[in-house]
């Protein structure tokens, strides 16, 4: 697998690592056909000389210049569908930025089919964002969770709630967003596909700026600019596009 990756404030076009485009117009389709699940891997730590490990510390370079750097302490890793990747990608580029000292939260905020709890290790049954959003009565602290690197820290996706989107669109999610960004550096939430729903749009929306993820052989680029248009619409920036091939 590689990740190639854009950080482009005013476009969201796939380009290869070495910026070099793979010609895809926006009625073109890129060929759909069978593949596999994506990894279920934090390679940054499993394989940190792997050209995958690489590709992600290439995106952490472009995502540290372009958007830490800048004040924005939020980014939401949207996908068209399923089986991009998308889980893969925001995991280990969180674990990439707490590897050079940046305070960084990830936050599964794919109530629907989290991965988040799997790639970490962690019991999917714990408590997790949909118990935070779903009791008032639970504290942030209790579905924080600190891994083994100090300055990485998980919130998981929790219980699977019947009403996510309701959930969601709660002003305690508003809040909760509030309270961590004064926390962390950086919070990177994982998102349900948009072909599914619109819990991510709601998520992009409240973080401000959001990070699509695509896959070789599989995502279609009229679905991408669909959604580069919706998030746009609902005022979130699109700060570019990350293309798995693997």
């Amino acid at each position: 697998m590689s990740v190639t990756d854009q950080i482009d404030r005013e476009s969201a076009t796939p380009l290869s690592l070495a910026g070099t485009n793979p010609g895809y117009s926006d009625t073109d389709a890129v060929e759909n056909e069978a593949i596999d699940s994506p990894f279920e891997s934090l390679v940054i730590l499993e394989s940190p000389d792997s050209i995958e490990a690489e590709a992600i510390r290439g995106l952490r370079t472009r995502i540290m210049a372009q958007h830490v750097r800048e004040g924005r302490r939020a980014l939401a890793i949207c996908t068209p569908t399923e089986d991009t990747g998308s889980s893969f990608v925001a995991a280990n580029l969180a674990t990439a930025m707490a590897q050079i000292g940046v305070k960084t939260l990830i936050v599964d905020a794919n109530l629907r089919s989290p991965r988040i709890a799997n790639l970490f290790r962690f019991d999917a049954a714990g408590p997790g964002l949909a118990d935070f959003l779903g009791d008032p009565d639970i504290e942030l602290a209790a579905v924080l969770q600190k891994t083994a690197l100090p300055d990485l820290s998980v919130v998981t996706a929790g219980r699977l709630a019947p009403n996510p989107q309701e959930l969601l669109a709660t002003t305690r999610f508003k809040h909760f967003m509030d309270q961590i960004l004064r926390e962390f550096d950086l919070t990177i939430i994982d998102t349900t596909a948009t072909s599914r729903c619109t819990d991510a749009q709601r998520v992009a929306t409240v973080a401000g700026y959001s990070l699509i993820v695509a896959r070789k052989h599989k995502s279609h680029v009229k679905d991408i600019a669909t959604l580069v248009r919706l998030l746009r619409a609902d005022r979130s920036n699109v700060v570019g596009t990350v293309l798995n091939d693997f």
